[in-house]
Formats: C-alpha cells, sequence, structure tokens
C-alpha cells in the first residue's frame, strides 16, 4: 500500500508539474464552453424553437435554459474522457523516457504500478473536469438556472463516473502506445471523434437507425444521455408546470438523447448508471491483466 501510494503521489505531481500538459488539459474545457456558446447555441436554440409547435408559447428563458444544459452536458461528456487521455500520457512519456522501465527494475508489481497511474490520472481529470463542472454551472447562472440541488449533485456524480470511465478506457489504450508521435495521433483521434460517437456534438437520435443501434452498445452514449438529463430535467420540469404538453417535452427529450432508447426500449436512469459502471469495472480489470501477462516495450 505504501509504494501505491509513493508512486500515485510521484504520478500526480508529474502532471501538475508539467505545467504545458496541465494548462493544456485545463483550459481546453474553458475553450469548448466558449465556443459552444458562441457557435452552437443559436443552432441549438432554432431547432428547439421549429420543434415546438407554433400555437405554443415559451418563455426565452425557459428556452436558454434548455439549451444551456445540452451545452453544458456535451461539454462534460467530452471533457471526462479526453481530458483522460491528456492526463493519462504520463504512463506512455515514461516508457518514452524510460523511466517506466527503472521502475520495472524495483520489486513492484505490475499490477501495483498500473493501478497508481490509474488513479493519480483520475485524480489529475477530475480535478479539472470539477473545475470544468463549475464553469458550466456559472454558464447556466447566466442564460438560465434551472437545477435544483439534487441535479446538481447528480451531474458531479455523473462527472465522477465519467471520469472512472475515461480514466479506464485511456488506461487500456495507452498502455500499447510507446512513443510520442503516437501520442499526438490518438490523442487527436479521440478529440475529434469521441463527441461525435457519443452524441455531444450532434444528438443520436440525429443519426441513422443502424447508427443509432450501434451506437446503443456504447458506454458513453449512456454517459452523455445522464448528463443531458440531470442537466436539463429542471427546464423541462418547468415546461411541464406552465403546461406544456407532455408530448412536446417528451418528444424533445429525445430530440436530445434524455430517452435512449436499446432496440425500441427506452433504457432507465438506474440501467445507464449499472451499464456506466460494469464498464468502468470491466476496463480496469482488462487494464490489470494487461499489465500483469502482456509485456510492454520500453524504449
Amino acid at each position: 500500500m505504501k509504494t501505491f501510494l509513493l508512486l500515485t503521489k510521484r504520478n500526480t505531481k508529474l502532471f501538475f508539474k508539467d505545467k504545458g500538459m496541465f494548462f493544456t488539459s485545463l483550459i481546453t474545457p474553458i475553450i469548448l464552453l466558449v465556443l459552444y456558446a458562441t457557435f452552437l447555441f443559436n443552432v441549438y436554440y432554432d431547432s428547439f424553437l421549429q420543434a415546438i409547435p407554433p400555437e405554443i408559447q415559451i418563455m426565452d428563458s425557459n428556452l436558454k435554459g434548455i439549451v444551456g444544459g445540452q451545452l453544458v452536458s456535451s461539454l462534460l461528456a467530452v471533457c471526462c474522457v479526453t481530458v483522460a487521455f491528456c492526463s493519462n500520457m504520463l504512463m506512455v512519456q515514461d516508457k518514452v523516457t524510460g523511466a517506466r522501465k527503472d521502475l520495472t527494475v524495483t520489486p513492484v508489481k505490475n499490477s501495483t504500478m498500473a493501478l497508481s497511474y490509474y488513479v493519480s490520472s483520475v485524480i489529475s481529470t477530475l480535478i479539472i473536469c470539477l473545475i470544468a463542472a463549475v464553469a458550466g454551472f456559472i454558464y447556466l447562472a447566466n442564460v438560465g438556472w434551472f437545477l435544483s440541488a439534487d441535479d446538481v449533485l447528480c451531474i458531479l456524480l455523473d462527472v465522477v463516473l465519467l471520469v472512472l470511465f475515461g480514466t479506464a478506457l485511456s488506461s487500456v489504450i495507452n498502455y500499447f502506445l510507446s512513443s510520442q508521435g503516437q501520442i499526438s495521433a490518438v490523442g487527436s483521434i479521440i478529440s475529434a471523434g469521441y463527441g461525435f460517437i457519443c452524441g455531444a456534438y450532434m444528438p443520436i437520435s440525429q443519426f441513422s437507425e443502424g447508427l443509432q443501434k450501434v451506437l446503443s452498445f456504447l458506454p458513453g452514449t449512456y454517459a452523455t444521455s445522464l448528463l443531458r438529463n440531470h442537466a436539463m430535467r429542471g427546464a423541462f420540469a418547468e415546461l411541464n408546470k406552465l403546461g406544456f404538453p407532455e408530448e412536446v417535452i417528451n418528444n424533445m427529450k429525445s430530440t436530445v438523447d434524455c430517452n435512449i432508447e436499446f432496440f425500441g426500449k427506452i433504457v432507465s436512469t438506474n440501467a445507464m448508471y449499472a451499464i456506466l459502471a460494469v464498464s468502468v469495472i470491466v476496463l480496469i480489470a482488462a487494464y490489470i491483466l494487461i499489465n500483469m501477462f502482456v509485456k510492454i516495450k520500453n524504449k
């Protein structure tokens, strides 16, 4: 346990000591929030406005609260995974610099070393993503705040679970990387592609039926839906209080992936949590087993 704690402390300190990596990871969510608010807000706003029947009137603050919830949930859904890949690059850098080889000649178990990388990456990623969540809350307070205390706590829980998932996924993938070029390539692919396949950039409901079925097997889909439900629940509840037809509200929820279907059946929130939790456990187990039985290439 002492060795594990020392390695975790060492990895965490090295991440924050690398100012370039730390500030890049920290500023990325803020830049994304600014870009989302600048370029996507009006797009989402108009799409919601068009989905509401002309005879139904909606207050501007309510609509902005819904759009703001969608933007913040998209931001967190992407950052919890992409930042995890960035913070977990230390594992690859240790192989590039030869530090990993120095550690392996000591009587440290591979499983202990693997868990230390994982836990330190979780700590680093969680700090950054919680800062991003606070920035998102500040943004919602300005455009339209409809979150209850339960909603805020649920969003924070979603962030924690998604960070655990993103770090576990990055740990499995990054384990097989051994050069700076591979780090850059994987980082670029994840940054560009993950937002689409998890439904953050474009709701999965807008994809073809076949692609929707394929994406319904991915845990990231349900993580995004959880964030959507909790970030937008208050705004939809307010519409319900104002007398909006239930059918219109349900259609809006389906449009933004609050209601995710698995082969025709809507997946409950509890089931989404279960899927995400099981995915984290499976990925962590796979990561530990890989470290124990797969021989890595040290520089």
